[in-house]
């Protein structure tokens, strides 16, 4: 395992952790973006990617 695979494993441990099971995805997402922040990894949010579903682009 590469250094930032394992540094992104540790920083969802963390927020897994301190916050537990049960609430909104949000929730875990701007948890992670902090930790992903206080760690010093760059991330982007809800990047919009293109999927082919049945011969359609959603």
């Amino acid at each position: 395992m590469d250094d930032l695979t394992g540094q992104i494993i540790g920083a969802a441990i963390e927020v897994h952790r301190e916050l537990g099971v049960g609430l909104l995805e949000c929730v875990y997402e701007a948890a992670l973006c902090h930790e992903f922040g206080l760690r010093g990894i760059a991330y982007r949010r809800q990047v919009a990617v293109d999927l082919l579903y049945k011969g359609v682009v959603i």
